[in-house]
Order: C-alpha cells, then sequence, then structure tokens
C-alpha cells in the first residue's frame, strides 16, 4: 500500500532554525534505510519538502499505516513535527476501478 506522510513543524522548531531539529532531519534519511525492514517499508518512492510550509512530505510502499507510524516514531520525525499518514491510490488503478463500475 502506498501512504503518504506529511509532517509539519513549527518555524521555531524547523531544522534551519532550531540546532536539536537539525540534528534530527540530518538523520532522519538514515534511520528510515535502517529501520525499514522492521517496519514493513518496501520502498520509500520520494521523500519532499516545502522549506517556507515546513512541511515535510514522504511517500511509502509499506505493509500498513501502523507500521509507518511506529517508523516515524523511531526514526523521529514525530520529535518535532505533527504527523498526518494518509493512505494513497495509484491514479491508474482508481481510473481502472472507475471504469469497470
Amino acid at each position: 500500500m502506498l501512504f503518504g506522510v506529511f509532517a509539519v513543524h513549527s518555524p521555531d522548531l524547523c531544522p534551519l532554525n532550531n540546532k536539536n531539529s537539525r540534528k534530527i532531519f540530518l538523520e532522519i534519511q538514515g534511520k528510515i534505510k535502517a529501520t525499514q525492514k522492521k517496519f514493513h517499508i518496501q520502498k520509500v518512492l520520494g521523500f519532499y519538502m516545502s522549506v517556507l510550509e515546513h512541511e515535510w512530505i514522504i511517500i511509502l510502499d509499506a505493509k500498513s499505516a501502523h507500521d509507518v507510524e511506529q517508523m516515524c516514531i523511531t526514526v523521529g520525525i514525530s520529535t518535532t513535527s505533527t504527523v498526518k499518514i494518509v493512505p494513497l491510490n495509484d491514479i491508474q488503478k482508481t481510473m481502472a476501478k472507475l471504469k469497470s463500475n
């Protein structure tokens, strides 16, 4: 299943402005990679950020939202950000389903 992880932090917790947040952020990718198997993350499809919106967006192929939640806690994303985990659907699969109904 595909999931979008939307992590929003306040300007005072931004890695550009906060030493502790910067340390956490610089370690995030390595920690995600190191814990992928443990949390049944098949693949990280994208990791994006909107600097001025103070938001990270990570697209994952994972087994469950609960696994994604635990990964966010373990790697530190939830330390500085409010996290929303959203199931995503591939547009082609959705289009095929709509055409078949």
